[in-house]
């Protein structure tokens, strides 16, 4: 494995301007894998004099880059996509150290951001504008599109590589330039390796800058900068209200791909083979650790027991331990993450639900609290349960009962959040208008609620977000019209 790429490389310096820099007090944050809890890098704990360097760079080069031709920036993004197929092994590698992600895991995501990249290299020649008659005599419209400048990427832990790739790499194919900032938790996948593979190609210096750090110390910096044209954050609602606050203090857009409380409906007459199928997937694919994973099985009275007898033999049937082993489910990011979603079941348990199985932690051997939990199925739940009303963000799946389409719908619908869902009944008709009648963003019929393909729009209602991702949805976000008119003729004005 190459050093550049490895888990055990040096990255203790951010990337600003193209260069490889410390930051401007010499500290640093330690990253620790999450299945073994041992520290295996560290990284530059960046400081607002860093982030301010990082956005003078992107925005000394944006014009330029802006104004290159669409097939040099398609080019670039081709070569990215390049790189990112050739260290594919190294990538994976390097998340299962920091992201605590399975094999499985370290595949999807990579296949995610390939899939990104392939979509983003078609992005430069489809910014395209229009034209339209006026309606004074001898006079034109021409409507440009243009890239905004400098767009802001705040990206996430738990699918750093390819959440980031989504908005990095539109972002740069439409002409703009873009600072990065990761979550602390994983600020090589999510960022630093970006760097890395575009040094690869043949992007200006500029273009990409990237600055790790604490939150805490340069987030707000970092939302609120003036020199930021869009702020691209994907993560919880709490801190995304805050980050969308701090972007509309300079008015630059915000795009906000925020949290899920995502409903699995499956009625009386659907195929419980495939709805389970389903189910398993999708609540326990890299430990429920996914804005769209199935928050809240909602399943009818007349199949409820059958259904969570299944869902418990299947989620017993599942391997959680370390993510460096052949496991189904790996270790949760940290111990704040962990005690939270402990804290819900322990608090649905003592609200009246029943734990048919899970709800501890798994013991690893040579590890000290341990950050693996058990597949957990919870029977009996209530939409008003912790459980159900949070977004656990973990390997757990509380299953509540409903009678009719109808209180499936209003369960389904009973939350801030609108962000996925997933349906399975007897026919396609009934499907549909349930998915019709549930509030979201995104809803999948027979499959469950974690899709995400480059090519279709990506985009939540209420406390799930503002804006959209993928296809023209965020070329939209980068980009701003410009209406140029001609006069031909001289005019007659009135006076």
């Amino acid at each position: 494995m190459p050093e550049s790429i490895s888990p055990t490389a040096n990255w203790e310096s951010m990337y600003i301007d193209g260069e490889w820099v410390p930051t401007s007090n010499g500290s640093a944050i330690d990253v620790e894998d999450p299945s073994t809890r041992e520290v295996f890098a560290s990284v530059p704990a960046g400081t607002e004099s860093d982030v301010d360097a990082a956005y003078e760079a992107a925005a000394a080069a944006s014009e330029e880059w802006g104004a290159a031709p669409p097939a040099a920036r398609q080019e670039v993004v081709e070569q990215f996509q390049h790189a990112l197929a050739e260290h594919e092994a190294e990538l994976i590698e390097v998340m299962s150290h920091e992201a605590g992600g399975t094999a499985g895991y370290g595949h999807t995501a990579h296949h995610l951001a390939s899939d990104q990249a392939a979509e983003a290299a078609t992005l430069p020649r489809r910014m395209k504008g229009e034209h339209a008659t006026s309606n004074i005599p001898g006079k034109e419209h021409v409507v440009q599109r243009e890239p905004k400048g400098v767009v802001t990427v705040i990206s996430p832990w738990n699918f750093p590589l390819n959440l980031s790739a989504r908005a990095v790499l539109p972002a740069i194919a439409a002409g703009n330039s873009v600072v990065l900032k990761p979550a602390t938790n994983t600020p090589i996948t999510g960022g630093l390796l970006f760097a890395k593979l575009f040094e690869e190609t043949d992007l200006p210096p500029g273009v990409l800058n990237v600055v790790t750090g604490r939150g805490s110390e340069i987030g707000d910096r970092v939302a609120s900068h003036p020199k930021s044209d869009v702020v691209a954050f994907t993560g919880s609602t709490e801190v995304g209200r805050d980050v969308a606050a701090a972007a509309g203090r300079n008015l630059a857009t915000p795009a906000m791909e925020l949290g899920g409380n995502n409903a699995h409906i499956v009625t009386a007459d659907a195929d419980l083979d495939r709805a389970i199928d389903g189910a398993v997937f999708g609540s326990f694919i890299h430990q429920g650790q996914v804005c769209i994973s199935i928050n809240r099985h909602v399943v009818h009275e007349d199949v409820y027991d059958e259904y969570v007898s299944r869902l418990v033999d299947r989620a017993e049937s599942l391997v959680a331990g370390s993510a460096h082993d052949e496991v189904h489910l790996g270790p949760i990011i940290d111990e704040s993450q962990r005690d939270q979603m402990l804290g819900y079941v322990e608090e649905t348990v003592a609200a009246g639900a029943t734990l048919e199985t899970g709800g501890g932690i798994v013991d690893l051997d040579g590890v000290d609290d341990s950050l693996v939990v058990e597949p957990t199925v919870l029977s009996g739940v209530t939409n008003e349960m912790a459980a159900a009303c949070n977004e656990h963000f973990g390997p757990i799946a509380p299953v509540i009962p409903f009678a009719d389409v109808d209180e499936a719908v209003a369960i389904a619908n009973d939350t801030e959040f609108g962000l996925s869902g997933s349906v399975h009944a007897g026919d396609l008709g009934t499907a549909k208008s349930i998915a019709d009648r549930m509030e979201t963003g995104m809803v999948h019929i027979g499959d469950q609620p974690i899709n995400d393909e480059a090519h279709v729009p990506f985009s939540g209602t209420g406390a799930s977000g503002v804006g959209g991702y993928n296809t023209d949805e965020f070329l939209r976000e980068v980009t701003e019209t410009k209406w140029i008119s001609i006069q031909h003729e001289p005019r007659e004005y009135p006076f």
